[in-house]
């Protein structure tokens, strides 16, 4: 399925100018339709809600939370709409009110594919992991996730699937495919493959290989193991070698007490990339 319809999250970080400039060019490349999603999260803790939620000064603070949060909406909305004309693409700003991880999650079920930020870890970053877990296992759609830090103007050039043959991994590698069509160089990275039925196969990475070729999609296979490393390491090191712009795997993780807990591939990759990563569940 090609990509027609494309969200991004944008807030008033100073990150969302790199996500809405990643989401227009993928727009842009794909004649696809961006919305761009603004949510004015006025969230308190439930605690504080229920001792100060009938006085006056709770009501004063909830509507200082909102006008900053309009204020900030406008900015980010502006800024859109000038990515907008000056690349000619068509697109729609969107700005609801609600729990952020919930409304991205709910909208980008309508959309082809979603854009959101990694996890902060510099000062005045935000930090959105919720976000980005409930975009993963709650939207049913593929979730492309820009790192806190670098600058990423053109995404898919240079793409690294990481492969283990699992069930995530197809998902991620289906979801992929529109990118995969327009890249410039694909490898496939089996590492530390488990031959066998059920698992690899007897050549690790070939059964993908030949199935990407059939549409059209030129793959380069490359294996490797090790013990000392862990696997998500071992993927970011194979990024950097291969001067990778995007890694697409495989999202890994299971609910326990409504709590989403990622696998530790999934879970390195969140908190280390360099590179924008596409992870479907």
């Amino acid at each position: 399925m090609p990509l027609k319809d494309i969200l991004v999250h944008l807030d008033g970080t100073e990150r969302a100018g790199v996500r809405l400039g990643l989401a227009a060019d993928l727009a842009r490349r794909h004649e696809a339709h961006l919305t761009a999603l603004h949510v004015v999260d006025v969230e308190l803790p439930a605690m504080f809600a229920g001792e100060a939620g009938g006085t006056a000064a709770f009501v004063d603070l909830m509507e200082d939370m909102r006008r900053d949060a309009t204020a900030e909406a406008s900015k980010v909305e502006a800024m859109f709409r000038d990515r907008m004309r000056l690349d000619g693409i068509a697109g729609e700003w969107r700005s609801v009110e609600g729990v952020t991880r919930q409304q991205v999650a709910l909208h980008a079920r309508h959309a082809d594919l979603v854009v959101v930020g990694q996890e902060g870890a510099g000062p005045g970053e935000p930090t959105v992991p919720e976000v980005v877990e409930h975009a993963l296992f709650a939207s049913g759609r593929p979730v492309l996730v820009v790192p806190w830090a670098g600058r990423f103007e053109t995404v898919g050039r240079r793409v690294l699937v990481g492969w283990n043959a699992s069930r995530e991994a197809a998902r991620a590698v289906n979801d992929a495919l529109p990118l995969l069509a327009q890249a410039e160089a694909v490898t496939v990275l089996a590492v530390n493959p488990r031959r066998g039925t059920g698992a690899h196969g007897e050549e690790p990475g070939a059964d993908i290989a030949l199935h990407l070729a059939r549409h059209g999609v030129e793959v380069e296979v490359q294996r490797t193991a090790g013990s000392g490393i862990g696997d998500g390491d071992m993927i970011l090191n194979a990024a950097a070698d291969l001067s990778a712009d995007l890694l697409v795997v495989g999202a890994y993780g299971h609910s326990r007490l409504r709590e989403v807990v990622l696998g530790g591939v999934t879970r390195t990759l969140l908190r280390r990339m360099t590179v924008p990563v596409l992870m479907s569940h």
